[in-house]
């Protein structure tokens, strides 16, 4: 498939809403499938790095955006640097989002760039007064530069700072108060730190009753073992385990229903499994939806 050569701000199609229903990604193994087969799929995420090289990748892009709305979450944007956001970057993104049009934007709270080296994960923040302007004033510069609120994403962590002094979901919650973002719940990153840290799940989903939370994540995670504790990772390489299936039952319960991702970036599975893991989501959505219509 070759790139197009049209002019972006003459082929940028009309921003399409995501539904409350639950999506995957676009994977680079799935390309020939989604954009020829055109399954059944409510709408696609993308992780849009991938993309801002041209060629055939942003071909298949625009081949999918033709038909399903596309939620754009970034991994690059480093969010939690005290450097700031990197313009050139952040500029590069802006210009993908103009020419796709997505539903949604997304990032995490989390930093990876120190001195312009790119570590290439979503490392933690200590959560103190001190990094949560920092990273609001972050929040505000991208938000000017794509011209529209985005969500934050709860990434998974592993280790806790000495000096933090305010819970993660307040964090994450203070985040949207004061920059006007909303909020991306990644459930198994819940379950991934709660578990890591000896937290209540259950009390950090109810710390989000009044988030604006709009939408969900889901993955899978792998289980380590480091002399007598077990580690959980999240590398989104399985399916979702029961207790996060549980967690997101009771989430629904909390926010209402959003729309919900399944992410899978690893071992990578066939789309008809993606597909299958995306219905069983979207039977616990439409409970929630029908328990809430019913009220």
């Amino acid at each position: 498939m070759q790139s197009s050569n049209q002019d972006p701000a003459q082929t940028m199609p009309a921003v399409t809403e995501i539904p409350v229903a639950a999506g995957i990604g676009l994977r680079a193994q799935h390309f020939e499938d989604v954009t020829s087969g055109l399954p059944n799929i409510p709408w696609l995420e993308i992780h849009p790095e991938n993309y801002l090289g041209g060629g055939a990748p942003l071909a298949y892009l625009e081949a999918a955006r033709s038909h399903y709305p596309i939620s754009m979450h970034g991994v690059g944007l480093s969010l939690g640097s005290a450097e700031g956001v990197d313009g050139a970057h952040l500029a590069r993104l802006v210009a993908l989002a103009d020419r796709i049009a997505p539903g949604l934007i997304s990032e995490h709270v989390s930093w990876s760039v120190q001195g312009g080296v790119y570590l290439n994960d979503l490392l933690p923040l200590p959560y103190t007064e001190e990094s949560l302007a920092l990273i609001c004033r972050n929040v505000d510069r991208v938000q000017s530069a794509f011209r529209r609120t985005i969500l934050v994403e709860n990434a998974s962590t592993y280790l806790q700072f000495e000096h933090s002094c305010i819970p993660e979901a307040d964090f994450v919650r203070a985040i949207a108060e004061r920059t006007g973002c909303g909020v991306l719940l990644d459930v198994n990153n819940v379950y991934v730190s709660c578990q890591n840290h000896g937290w209540s799940a259950s009390a950090y989903l109810a710390a989000m009753a009044d988030a604006p939370v709009g939408e969900i994540h889901l993955a899978g995670h792998a289980e380590n073992r480091v002399g007598d504790r077990v580690i959980r990772i999240d590398d989104h390489g399985s399916h979702v385990a029961p207790a996060v299936w549980g967690l997101y039952r009771q989430a629904l319960s909390i926010v209402g229903a959003v729309p919900t991702l399944i992410e899978w970036d690893t071992a990578i599975p066939t789309l008809d499994v993606l597909l299958a893991e995306a219905a069983i989501a979207q039977t616990h959505l439409d409970q929630a939806i029908h328990h809430a219509d019913a009220a």
